[in-house]
C-alpha cells in the first residue's frame, strides 16, 4: 500500500510540476480570420488554374473544331467550348456571390455572453 500511495504522489508530483512549467500559447488570430485567410488563399489559386485551363481548353477546342472535316466533330467541338465557357464562368461566380455576401454576415458570428 506504501508503494501505490508513492507512485501516486510522485505522479501527481510530476503533474503539477509539468503544468506549472509549461507556458500558455496564444493563438496570433482567431479561427474565423484564419479560414477565411486560407479560403481567399486557396480560391485564388483555384480561380488562376481554372482560368489557364479554360483557355488552353479553349483554344484546343477551336483548332480541333476549324482543323476538322467532319461536321459531327466540329459540333461536338464547339459544345465543349460552350462547356468550358460555363464551367469557367461558375467557378468565378461563385467567388464573386462569395465576395458579395460574406460581407452581409460580419459580426453574426458572435457569441455574446
Amino acid at each position: 500500500m506504501k508503494k501505490m500511495y508513492r507512485g501516486c504522489l510522485s505522479c501527481l508530483t510530476l503533474l503539477l510540476a509539468a503544468s506549472l512549467l509549461t507556458l500558455p500559447a496564444f493563438a496570433a488570430e482567431d479561427m474565423w480570420t484564419a479560414a477565411n485567410r486560407i479560403i481567399v488563399d486557396i480560391y485564388g489559386k483555384i480561380v488562376g488554374i481554372s482560368t489557364v485551363l479554360a483557355g488552353l481548353m479553349s483554344a484546343v477546342a477551336v483548332i480541333g473544331a476549324k482543323l476538322s472535316n467532319n461536321q459531327h466533330k466540329v459540333d461536338q467541338a464547339w459544345d465543349w467550348l460552350k462547356r468550358i465557357w460555363i464551367a469557367w464562368a461558375v467557378i468565378n461566380g461563385i467567388g464573386a456571390f462569395i465576395a458579395y455576401v460574406a460581407p452581409l454576415f460580419n459580426g453574426l458570428a458572435t457569441l455574446t455572453p
